[in-house]
């Protein structure tokens, strides 16, 4: 079965995430720790993007399957977040990371990342 994402979706999806994950935080009441926490993530998020091997990348350095790799750990570490970092009783940080887990591990699931080449799919 192909899988609905290609690496270009999956690129926009990256950025419009990371974007989220850094305006939400501004936009409701998180505590101070869960919207640092979601400022990290975020900025780490896009340098991720911006260095992987697929369309709407600044410079290919990251290969995109490696990229998966980083996307599947991260969908084992994002949900326990809150309880690692101590604002776990933060009802809005942690549902946003929960939810953000979420997200994750869906767009993950539904990318095509078996191309040798992401460029493939740039058209």
């Amino acid at each position: 079965m192909k899988k609905p994402i290609s690496p270009k979706l999956h690129g926009a999806l990256d950025y419009a995430t990371a974007a989220a994950a850094a305006a939400l935080p501004l936009l409701s009441r998180m505590s101070p720790r869960a919207a640092r926490t979601a400022g990290t993530w975020a900025a780490g998020y896009t340098a991720l993007s911006a260095f992987t091997d697929y369309p709407l990348a600044m410079k290919r350095e990251v290969p995109f399957q490696a990229h998966g790799t980083v996307d599947r750990v991260m969908g084992l570490v994002i949900p326990a977040l809150p309880w690692l970092l101590g604002f776990a009783r933060d009802r809005r940080g942690r549902n946003f990371f929960l939810a953000l887990a979420g997200i994750s591990i869906l767009v993950t699931a539904l990318t095509d990342w078996s191309s040798e080449r992401s460029e493939q799919f740039a058209q």
